[in-house]
């Protein structure tokens, strides 16, 4: 995988950037100026990322995902993992019939839903999940693949189906590791 360099990775304009940003060369990064990214973060080959997206630290968006912040935004925590092909968004169409749809359709034609999109810190999403606007994935939460998010979670479950539901409770113990990490760092 070939990362760009910092030259380039500054030459974009991102509104603010952590130290050891890692950004595949192959990831496809809109509105810059709307994003901020934090420390140790990496974003993978086939990314696309637009709008309006703020990412804490050693967040890893992997291959194949997508992040629509939109005007809202997307807000990802510290230590979140989006698995291969996640899909996040802060706005979509009415799909009701009742206005137009796709972005070809000047906006007085259209109805889109547009609300803020979080997914906080020690969260995992599985391949292939899917999280809609307006979702607060909560603290320590997994997402099992191929699920759709359309409720806001809550901290410390584990989450899976379409659309998902709560099946049991995840382990905080990941909470410790996270103690030894800051003391040796």
């Amino acid at each position: 995988m070939s990362y760009l360099s910092l030259k380039e990775l500054k030459k974009l304009g991102f509104k603010s950037l952590g130290k050891n940003v890692k950004i595949s060369s192959l990831a496809s990064i809109y509105d810059c100026e709307k994003m901020e990214i934090g420390d140790n973060s990496r974003i993978d080959d086939f990314c696309i990322l637009s709008g309006k997206i703020q990412m804490g630290s050693n967040v890893h968006v992997t291959p194949m995902c997508l992040i629509a912040g939109g005007s809202k935004g997307v807000y990802i925590d510290d230590f979140v993992t989006l698995a291969y092909g996640v899909k996040v968004f802060s706005q979509s169409d009415d799909y009701s019939g009742e206005t137009m749809t796709n972005s070809t359709v000047p906006k007085k034609y259209k109805n889109e839903y547009k609300k803020e999109t979080y997914i906080n810190s020690f969260s995992i999403i599985g391949a292939n999940s899917v999280i809609m606007p307006g979702v607060t994935v909560a603290s320590g939460t997994a997402v099992g693949a191929m699920s759709l998010i359309l409720k806001s979670t809550n901290p410390w479950g584990i989450y899976v189906g379409s659309p998902a539901r709560r099946i049991k409770e995840r382990s905080s113990n990941l909470l410790s590791v996270y103690k030894q990490l800051l003391k040796n760092s």
